[in-house]
């Protein structure tokens, strides 16, 4: 069962094209790994939906589901979900201090997934969460309730992200020299 094989334009359509195309009596973890492996190569990691959905969808449609193995399919693949955020639920971005130590972080990780040409998607990841920060910052940078101070750290930070997304090679060096600069020793003193 290949990508080119689908004639689904949309999630749901797919959803069933598969399953009809597996000609089951009932659903359980192997129909729905191969459901969510066609949406993977159709329509990319980012239209990935959960088992309990796949389930939920095919059964609207009549699938028997085996539900032990629905419940326990949807567990492991929200478990791996959790396990690899985790990481990332450790960085800190509310002041400079933080921010700092996070970037750190947030640069070892990427070169070491870069090392690993199988780790796309995590690199991928890192790249959002940094324009998620990035947007939260900005509520941040442009609230009236915020005080002056982390309302310009917030500003500085997104500057960080932007740097680090534009050209990470390039990002340490550039924060050590701008953390030297007179501009950030008057403002962030």
């Amino acid at each position: 069962m290949s990508a080119k094989s689908w004639n689904g334009r949309t999630r749901d359509e797919l959803i069933i094209e598969v399953w009809e195309a597996l000609d089951c009596e009932s659903v359980g973890a192997r129909e729905l790994e191969e459901i969510q492996q066609a949406l993977r190569e159709l329509f990319g990691e980012g239209a990935l939906e959960s088992p309990a959905s796949i389930a939920r969808a095919v059964a609207d449609e009549g699938a028997v589901l085996r539900h032990p193995e629905v419940f326990d399919c949807d567990t492991k693949w929200r478990e791996r979900l959790i396990s690899e955020t985790a990481p990332l639920q450790s960085l800190r971005f509310s002041n400079l201090a933080e921010a700092s130590q996070s970037m750190r972080k947030l640069e070892s990780w990427r070169r070491e997934l870069a090392a690993q040409s199988e780790k796309q998607l995590e690199l991928r990841r890192l790249q959002e969460f940094a324009i998620r920060t990035k947007q939260d910052l900005k509520l941040v940078m442009g609230s009236a309730l915020v005080d002056p101070r982390s309302r310009g750290e917030a500003g500085e930070i997104i500057q960080w992200l932007t740097i680090w997304m534009l050209d990470p090679a390039i990002f340490e060096d550039w924060l050590d020299l701008r953390k030297r600069s007179s501009e950030f020793i008057e403002r962030f003193r």
